[in-house]
């Protein structure tokens, strides 16, 4: 089995970065850092309002009509 066919381990991300010591970044490192997460929250809460979007139509789709 080749390592891309493997289930990704889905680890707490967001604790190992919080754990993280940022002592050592400069502000411009600091700055680029800060962009960086920015930018991954607005990709995540877009796939979440996606999938919320997705289940509405699924549960339109699929609803029971009383007869």
């Amino acid at each position: 089995m080749d390592e891309d066919d493997r289930p990704r381990v889905r680890g707490d991300a967001a604790s190992l970065l919080g754990r993280e010591s940022l002592d050592s970044y400069s502000r411009d490192e600091l700055a680029a850092r800060i962009a960086q997460l920015e930018a991954d929250i607005l990709r995540g809460r877009a796939n979440r309002d996606k999938a919320q979007a997705h289940m509405a139509a699924a549960d339109a789709l699929f609803k029971t009509r009383p007869s």
